[in-house]
C-alpha cells in the first residue's frame, strides 16, 4: 500500500471500488482521549454537543451548512458485501454512507462517505468542501462508540471518501469492546452517525489537487510558463500586463516593419497579446530570447527592482517618438528631494531627483507607514557636526529626503534581503511586515506639494518571495480590476484569492496558532521555522483619483493589427502542423528520383538520397495516402515530370549491403497500394524510395517500350538497366548522363555503342570505363571481360571518360586538377565546405565566405587557399575551432599536425570532439605572424582617455619577457595617443573594482595577475604625501561597480574643494556629479559608511587610520543581484 498521509492509506489491489480513498484510523480508539478536565463526554445520541466537541469548525474557513444523520444498521452478518445507507441532505446536495461490512479488502468495518446522486447524473462541474465525521456507536450505549474525521473535496471524479480501517472487526464483534461489558456490534446491530459541515469556498480552490484545472475556464484569466527560475519575471510581467494603462502603451510602441522576435518591444507586445487571447498559459521563451538571455540567466534568479528598472528603460528608449512617448513616465515617476536646511538663518540646499520606486527598509519597522517615516527621518546637524552655509558659515541645520510628488502607479521595493554583518552574508528579512489595502501618501510630502486631488492610493498588486535567499520561488497577488477580487498568479495557473491570503498571509512573521506558535515546513527548504516562508517583496499602490486612467475600467485594450494578423497566421500554420501529425499514420513519404535529378547531381550513387532536400539532384519527397494505388502515384509523378503516365516505370530501391541505394526490381502491378509496394519490395523504413524509368519509344502499337537489347540466347541471359555517368577532365566534373540496357552475358566492349549514342561522341572516339561499386570503391573495368563475369547487376553505375593526350593530361596536372575518374571520386570523398567567419565579426570589416576545400589538406595547404582568397599573408592568419553554441572553442596552432580532418574531427578519443562544429573556424587576420603571436601574452587594458567620463578596452599582444614600459608602447599604437600624453600615462591594476596597486615602468609582465584588472589613465600629476584608494558603490559598500583609482590628498582642504578636484581628475560634471554622495569606508568593506560634509576635511578624517578608502556613492546602471557576476540586462 502507498502512504498518502499521516491517516490514509490507498490499496492498488482492490477493483470492486477504485476511486475510494482508504483511510486508516489512529492505533487507539476515540473513546480513549477524554478531556484531561474531566468533564463528561458527551453521547453518541447527544448530537449537537457532540459535533461541538469533536468536529470543532476549522480556523479560517466559513461554513455554508452542517447537518448529522444516523443509520441504523440490522442484521449486520446478513448484508452484502457492499451496502448504502439512505440519502440526506446537507448544503443543498445529497449525501450516503458507504458500507463494507466484511471489510474492504481488510479485516476492518470500512466506511465512507459518499455523494448520493443517481448513477451518471452527476453534474459535471460539481463539487462540494465537506469537513465530516463518521461515528460507529452501539444504540443499546450510546456512550460506547468509534469515530474518525476527514476534510475532503467532492467531486464527480472522488466522489467518496472515508476510511477503510475504521475498525477491527474481531474487536467489534468481541464479547467485551474495552472492558465495558458488551460487545460494540450487540445482536447484530449498531448505528452509524454522519456529522457534516459543508464549506463556503470563496475562491474556488479549497483543498484542490489542481488535476485538470482550467485557469481560463475558471478566471477567464492565463498563467506564464516557467521556463526554470523565471517565476520572478512571470510575477513581474504579469503585474505589468494588468496594469492596463502601461498595456497601451507598449502596443503603441510601432512594430509594424518588425518580423524579428529578438526586438524586446516586439516579444513584449506579442506577450501581452498572447496572454489577452489564448486559453493556456503562455510562454515567455521569445521575450527572453529578445533579452538576449541564456540558460544561464534563465536558471538564475535575479533581482525584480533591477530587471524592472532595465525593462523600463529600454521601453522607455522605443517610446521615444512615437504616440507612447512620455507613457511610462508619466505613470511610474515621481519626485523626490535632498535637503539641508539651517535652523537659524534662511538657507537651504536642495536638490529634486525623480524616482521609478522607491526601497523601503523592512528590518526594524512594523508596517509601510514605518517605514516611510523611517525613510524622511530628519538628521540634525550640531555640534562638531554642523553645517557650512555659504555666506553664513558654520549652522545647526536639519539633513533629510521629503517627497514632491509620487507617481500615479507606485512600485515599493520592501527590502526583504539585506547584509547580515555577523553572518557575512545576504539574508532574508521574515519580520511581520504589514501593509493597508488603501494608504495616504500625503503625510510624506513637502508643504509645498500639489494636494488639489487627494494622495489616497489603492493596493493593485503584491509580488510574493516564498523561501529563502538560496531557494525560493515567486507569485503575485493582483488585482485585475477596480472594484474586483484578488487573484493569485502563480506562473502557469491562476487562481481566485482571498483579501486575506493577498495581504495578511503575505506580511511575514510568526505563523498564528490556536495553541501556540507551531513550526511550518518550508516547501523550497525542506527545513521547519516558526516563521512564515512566505512575504510580500513588491508592492504596487494606483492613485486612488487615477485609478480609472490606469485600469481603464469598460474599455477594451486592443492590440495593434498587425500584431493579431501575424499570431492568428501562426495558430493556424500551427493547427496545420498538429493536424499532419495527427493524420500522419494515414500517410506515408515518398522519395522519386528520375533522369532529370541524376544528370544535375555530382557525387557518389545515383541522387543524394539522404542529403539536405537542397542539395542539387535532390529526390522530389512526396506525401501520399497509405491507400494510393501506384498507377495513381504515377500519375501524380507523370504530371510533375511533363510526360504520360504510361511512358514512366516505378522501380523500388533497396539499400544494399555496401552503403548504396539502388533499382532492385520494376513495379508492375499498377492496383497495388503504396503501402502494399514499400512493404513488398521497399527497404524496411520510413521512406520509400522510387527510381522513375521513362520508355524509349512506343512501338508499331503503341506500347511503350522500356530498354531494348538483343539476348545471346546462353543460359540466364537477360537484360540489365544500367547507369552512365560523365567525368569530364577538363572540366572537372561528374554527372549523371542517363540510363541504358545491356545483356548480362555481354562484353564490357559491347556497349561502347551505346554508350556513345548516349554522349553524342563520334565512332572511333577513345574512353574507358570504371564501375562505381561504393564511395571509396572505384575499379577500371576491361573491355574483354562479360558483364557477367564483372558482377554487374541491374542499377550498377558505369563511369565513362575520355582518353586524354600526353598534352592534355599534363595541363590539367599542373592547375591541380584531375585526370583519373578514379581520383576525382577520391576528392568528392574527402570535399568538404568549410564556412570562415572573422572571429571578430564586423568590427573587422572581414568577410564571411565558404571554401571547397580537402579533408587531407594539411595546415600549410588550406592556410594557403584562405589566405590566398583573402589576398593575405598565409603566416599571418590564425584559425579557431567553434563550439555547438557558436563560440571560439580552442586556437589552432602553426606546429598544427595532421589535417583538415583531424582538426574539424578531432576524433572518438577526444572528449571535446562531439561538442564542435564540423564545417565552420574562425579566422583573425594578425598583425604578426602566428609563430611570433604565439610567443606573446595578451592582455586586456581599460584605457581611460578622459578621466572616468569614457572607456575603451584594448587587447594587447605583448612579449612574454616584455615590461610594463613596453605595455605603455603597445597601447600608444594602439590607441593612437600623442607623444604628450603618453609622457603622464600610468598603468595600475584593480580587483573587484577596487585599487589594487601601481606598477612601476619596469615591472614584469609576467607577474601581472590573471585574474586582475588592468587600467591605464593620464591622470593629473599632483605631488601629495597621501593618496587614498577611490572605488563606486550603490548604497551599500558591497554593491561595488565602475572603475577604481587612487586620488591624491591635499593637507587642510575642505572636501567642497576635494569634489571640485574629484569632479576635475575624473571629468564627471554637472548633474551626474551632483548626484554622487561621497563616504569613508573603512575595512572590513562592508562596514557602515560614513558620510562626508562639505566642510569637512578628508585629510583629518584618515588621520592614522589604514585600510581606509573614499567611496562614490551612486546608482549602478548595469546593476548585480546580491553579488552576481553578472548583472540583468536587456539587448
Amino acid at each position: 500500500m502507498d502512504q498518502l498521509g499521516s491517516d490514509m492509506l490507498v490499496d492498488p489491489d482492490y477493483d470492486e471500488k477504485q476511486d475510494v480513498a482508504i483511510i486508516s484510523p489512529d492505533p487507539d480508539d476515540a473513546m480513549d482521549d477524554a478531556d484531561a478536565d474531566g468533564d463528561p463526554e458527551p453521547r453518541a445520541d447527544e448530537y449537537e454537543a457532540f459535533m461541538k466537541k469533536n468536529m470543532p469548525e476549522l480556523p479560517d474557513q466559513e461554513t455554508e451548512s452542517e447537518a448529522h444523520h444516523t443509520w441504523e444498521i440490522r442484521e449486520w452478518r446478513t448484508l452484502t458485501r457492499r451496502e448504502h445507507g439512505p440519502v440526506f441532505e446537507c448544503g443543498g446536495h445529497p449525501w450516503r454512507i458507504l458500507f463494507f461490512p466484511y471489510g474492504n479488502n481488510v479485516d476492518f468495518a470500512s466506511f465512507y462517505l459518499e455523494q448520493g446522486y443517481e448513477e451518471k447524473q452527476v453534474p459535471d462541474d460539481w463539487y462540494a468542501c465537506v469537513q465530516f465525521m463518521l461515528v460507529l456507536w452501539n444504540p443499546k450505549d450510546p456512550s460506547m462508540y468509534v469515530m474518525h474525521s476527514a476534510t475532503h473535496r467532492f467531486t464527480a471524479d472522488e466522489g467518496d471518501w472515508g476510511f477503510t480501517r475504521f475498525a477491527e472487526l474481531r474487536r467489534l464483534f468481541n464479547t467485551q469492546w474495552d472492558e465495558r461489558g458488551r460487545p460494540m456490534v450487540e445482536d447484530n446491530a449498531a448505528n452509524v452517525t454522519a456529522y457534516i459541515r459543508v464549506l463556503k469556498d470563496p475562491t474556488g480552490v479549497l483543498w484542490h489537487n489542481f488535476i485538470n484545472y482550467d485557469s481560463k475556464k475558471q478566471t477567464g484569466m492565463v498563467g506564464l510558463k516557467n521556463q526554470g527560475a523565471t517565476c520572478y519575471l512571470n510575477s513581474l510581467l504579469q503585474s505589468l500586463y494588468f496594469t492596463n494603462a502601461f498595456r497601451q502603451a507598449v502596443y503603441q510602441i510601432p512594430t509594424q516593419e518588425i518580423e524579428d522576435r529578438t526586438n524586446s518591444a516586439y516579444a513584449l507586445q506579442r506577450l501581452f497579446y498572447m496572454l489577452q487571447s489564448s486559453n493556456s498559459a503562455v510562454a515567455t521563451t521569445d521575450l527572453t530570447q529578445s533579452f538576449g538571455w541564456d540558460s544561464k540567466q534563465i536558471f538564475e534568479q535575479q533581482d525584480v527592482q533591477e530587471l524592472s528598472r532595465v525593462l523600463m528603460d529600454k521601453l522607455d528608449e522605443k517610446m521615444k517618438g512615437t504616440e507612447a512617448e512620455g507613457a511610462l513616465e508619466k505613470m511610474f515617476v515621481g519626485k523626490m528631494k535632498t535637503y539641508i536646511s539651517c535652523i537659524n538663518v534662511d538657507y537651504e540646499s536642495s536638490r529634486i531627483e525623480d524616482f521609478w520606486d522607491i526601497q523601503l527598509n523592512v528590518s526594524g519597522n512594523k508596517n509601510l507607514d514605518d517605514s516611510f517615516k523611517d525613510y524622511i527621518q530628519v538628521e540634525t546637524m550640531d555640534g562638531e557636526n554642523k553645517y557650512f552655509a555659504e555666506g553664513y558659515g558654520l549652522q545647526d541645520a536639519k539633513k533629510g529626503v521629503i517627497f514632491e510628488t509620487f507617481p500615479q502607479v507606485l512600485h515599493l521595493q520592501l527590502k526583504r534581503f539585506e547584509y547580515d554583518i555577523n553572518r557575512d552574508a545576504m539574508m532574508k528579512v521574515n519580520d511581520r511586515y504589514e501593509f493597508p489595502e488603501i494608504w495616504d501618501a500625503s503625510p510624506y510630502l513637502s508643504d509645498g506639494s500639489d494636494r488639489s486631488e487627494p494622495w489616497i492610493y489603492h493596493l493593485h498588486g503584491v509580488l510574493v518571495h516564498s523561501g529563502d535567499l538560496n531557494a525560493g520561488h515567486y507569485y503575485a497577488f493582483l488585482k485585475p480590476t477596480k472594484e474586483g477580487e484578488f487573484y493569485k498568479f502563480d506562473d502557469d495557473r491562476v487562481t481566485r484569492a482571498t483579501k486575506r491570503e493577498a495581504l495578511e498571509e503575505n506580511f511575514g512573521g510568526d505563523y498564528a496558532q490556536a495553541n501556540g506558535t507551531a513550526p511550518q515546513r518550508n516547501p523550497y527548504t525542506r527545513t521547519w521555522s516558526a516563521k512564515r516562508s512566505m512575504s510580500a517583496y513588491m508592492l504596487v499602490y494606483i492613485r486612488e483619483s487615477r485609478l480609472d486612467s490606469t485600469l481603464m475600467p469598460g474599455k477594451a485594450i486592443e492590440a495593434p493589427e498587425h500584431l493579431a494578423e501575424r499570431i492568428a497566421e501562426e495558430r493556424a500554420a500551427f493547427e496545420k502542423r498538429r493536424k499532419e501529425r495527427e493524420e500522419a499514420h494515414l500517410y506515408m513519404e515518398v522519395q522519386v528520383a528520375s533522369e532529370e535529378n541524376f544528370r544535375v547531381f555530382q557525387g557518389f550513387d545515383i541522387v543524394p538520397w539522404k542529403q539536405d532536400p537542397d542539395t542539387p539532384g535532390h529526390p522530389k519527397i512526396l506525401r501520399v495516402l497509405r491507400t494510393t494505388t501506384m498507377s495513381e502515384l504515377s500519375e501524380t509523378i507523370a504530371e510533375d515530370l511533363n510526360v504520360e503516365a504510361d511512358l514512366i516505370r516505378p522501380w523500388a530501391m533497396v539499400n544494399r549491403q555496401n552503403g548504396t541505394v539502388r533499382p532492385d526490381c520494376a513495379i508492375s502491378y499498377p492496383d497495388m497500394t503504396v503501402e502494399e509496394a514499400s512493404s513488398k519490395f521497399g527497404t524496411k523504413q520510413a521512406v520509400f524510395r522510387l527510381w522513375m524509368e521513362k520508355a524509349e519509344k512506343r512501338d508499331e502499337i503503341g506500347n511503350p517500350v522500356f530498354g531494348s537489347v538483343k539476348l545471346s540466347g546462353q543460359q540466364n541471359d537477360r537484360p540489365l538497366m544500367l547507369f552512365l555517368k560523365h567525368f569530364d577532365a577538363k572540366t572537372q566534373s561528374l554527372f549523371g548522363v542517363g540510363n541504358f540496357y545491356a545483356a548480362y552475358q555481354d562484353r564490357v566492349g559491347d556497349v561502347g555503342p551505346q554508350i556513345l549514342k548516349l554522349m553524342g561522341w563520334p565512332a572511333g572516339t577513345n574512353f574507358k570505363l570504371s564501375e562505381e561499386i561504393k564511395q571509396n570503391m572505384i575499379e577500371a573495368m576491361k573491355p574483354k571481360v562479360t558483364l557477367a563475369t564483372s558482377e554487374i547487376q541491374d542499377g550498377d553505375i558505369i563511369t565513362v571518360q575520355r582518353v586524354l593526350t600526353d598534352k592534355e593530361n599534363s595541363q590539367i596536372t599542373a592547375s591541380g586538377g584531375y585526370t583519373e575518374a578514379k581520383d576525382f571520386y577520391d576528392y568528392l570523398l574527402n570535399r568538404i565546405s568549410v564556412e570562415f567567419t572573422p572571429r571578430h565579426g564586423d568590427a573587422t570589416q572581414l568577410p564571411t565566405f565558404p571554401l571547397t576545400l580537402s579533408k587531407k589538406m594539411t595546415y600549410e595547404q588550406f592556410a594557403a587557399k584562405v589566405a590566398e582568397h583573402l589576398k593575405v599573408e598565409p603566416t599571418h592568419l590564425r584559425f579557431t575551432t567553434i563550439n555547438t553554441a557558436g563560440k571560439p572553442k580552442a586556437a589552432v596552432k602553426y606546429t598544427q599536425q595532421g589535417t583538415l580532418s583531424s582538426i574539424l574531427y578531432p576524433g572518438p578519443y577526444n572528449y571535446s570532439g562531439s561538442m564542435q562544429k564540423q564545417d565552420a573556424l574562425f579566422y583573425e587576420v594578425l598583425e604578426m605572424s602566428l609563430k611570433e603571436l604565439e610567443q606573446r601574452r595578451a592582455l586586456k587594458i581599460t584605457w581611460l582617455p578622459e578621466g572616468l567620463s569614457k572607456e575603451d578596452e584594448y587587447t594587447l599582444m605583448i612579449p612574454r619577457t616584455g615590461v610594463v614600459a613596453d605595455i605603455v608602447e603597445a597601447l600608444q599604437k594602439k590607441a593612437n595617443i600623442s607623444d604628450e600624453i603618453i609622457e603622464n600615462v600610468r598603468i595600475y591594476e584593480g580587483h573587484n573594482n577596487k585599487f589594487y596597486k601601481n606598477l612601476a615602468s619596469d615591472f614584469q609582465v609576467m607577474g601581472i595577475g590573471e585574474y586582475l584588472t588592468l587600467y591605464a589613465a593620464a591622470f593629473p600629476d599632483e605631488d601629495s604625501s597621501k593618496k587614498i584608494s577611490v572605488f563606486h558603490f550603490d548604497k551599500e559598500p558591497v554593491k561595488v561597480h565602475g572603475i577604481p583609482f587612487q586620488f591624491p590628498l591635499k593637507e587642510g582642504e575642505a572636501f567642497s574643494e576635494t569634489k571640485k578636484r574629484l569632479s576635475e581628475f575624473t571629468k564627471i560634471k554637472g548633474k551626474q556629479f551632483d548626484k554622487i554622495k561621497f563616504a569613508v569606508v573603512s575595512k572590513p568593506q562592508y562596514s557602515r559608511p560614513e558620510y562626508i560634509d562639505d566642510d569637512e576635511v578628508l585629510w583629518d578624517l584618515i588621520g592614522a587610520r589604514d585600510e581606509i578608502a573614499l567611496g562614490m556613492d551612486h546608482v549602478n546602471k548595469s546593476r548585480s543581484f546580491w553579488g552576481k557576476t553578472d548583472s540583468i540586462f536587456i539587448r
